[in-house]
């Protein structure tokens, strides 16, 4: 049987293993929102109607921490911190596209 890791866990699906890194309320909207380029904290915040400062830094991390996003910070006063998808993160969006493309055929 095969297995997969990532981020330390051992999977045995890789479908599994996919959902455990996008998958979620939060995770897929920011990968999503994350799309059409660099986003700053603030800018994410204000896309996503609903989430907190601890739920956005907490999926941010995990997102990060999979090697899907990436945090650049910038050393200036104000701190400027932004985020972007990786090369890996990058090669997810025609997932999300095909999932974006089913879902739109439910709009009311």
């Amino acid at each position: 049987m095969k297995r997969y890791k990532i981020d330390g866990t051992f999977y045995y699906c890789p479908v599994d293993l996919t959902l455990s890194v996008i998958g979620g309320r939060w995770k897929s909207l920011v990968f999503w929102n994350l799309r059409d380029g660099t986003k700053r904290f603030g800018e994410l915040k204000k896309i996503l109607i609903g989430v907190n400062d601890k739920m956005l830094t907490q999926v941010l991390r995990e997102l990060e921490a999979s090697g899907i996003v990436n945090r650049k910070v910038h050393q200036v006063v104000p701190p400027k911190v932004e985020y972007s998808l990786t090369k890996d993160g990058k090669k997810l969006l025609p997932v999300m596209q095909q999932m974006s493309d089913w879902g739109s055929k439910f709009e009311v």
